[in-house]
């Protein structure tokens, strides 16, 4: 084939699909529209593969029937299948919005902040207070072995403790039990 030759084929076959898009094109994206429920990136996609798909298959196009839509719309159909069971065979994509909302893992800097505020709630509690929270939870004691350390009675070290977490909490809104 000479140059001329396919330079006229190419324009003919561009041509042929300018005029499917123009004849075909409303219809059919329309039709896949629904097939990808609404999403229109998705359809416009399909649509333009579909279109593609009829320009890599010319006998298509040089049918003798009525019309290509039944054939375009068939086209549409099945790449809109393939896609979706493409899709489902993947893992499910997460967008954005949940990777902002989520914790890291391991987050030093998050951690680091919280100790800051723990450490300056703490010391901003009476005395009593701090040293029975240092007992009990910064040295792991039981409430006998507070009681012994602090030379106080176990009972004062329960409501000592009480009080001290339930004046934490006022003044740490966001985390613990009011966190979520």
């Amino acid at each position: 084939m000479t140059s001329s030759a396919s330079s006229l084929q190419q324009h003919t076959d561009e041509r042929a699909i300018a005029d499917l898009q123009r004849d075909h094109g409303k219809a059919l994206f329309c039709f896949l529209l629904g097939l990808t429920y609404g999403d229109r990136q998705r359809a416009e996609d399909l649509l333009q593969e579909t279109l593609v798909r009829a320009w890599q298959h010319p006998e298509a196009l040089a049918s003798d029937h009525e019309s290509l839509r039944p054939w375009l719309f068939t086209v549409g159909r099945r790449l809109a299948i393939d896609a979706r069971r493409a899709r489902r065979s993947r893992p499910h994509e997460v967008g954005d919005d949940v990777l902002e909302h989520s914790a890291l893992p391991d987050d030093h800097v998050e951690r680091s902040v919280t100790a800051l505020d723990v450490r300056q709630a703490v010391g901003a509690l009476r005395g009593e207070h701090r040293d029975v929270l240092a007992q009990v939870y910064f040295r792991g004691r039981s409430v006998a072995e507070a009681s012994e350390a602090l030379g106080i009675p176990a009972g004062t070290v329960k409501s000592r403790t009480y009080y001290a977490l339930r004046a934490l909490r006022k003044v740490l809104p966001g985390y613990g039990r009011d966190a979520a």
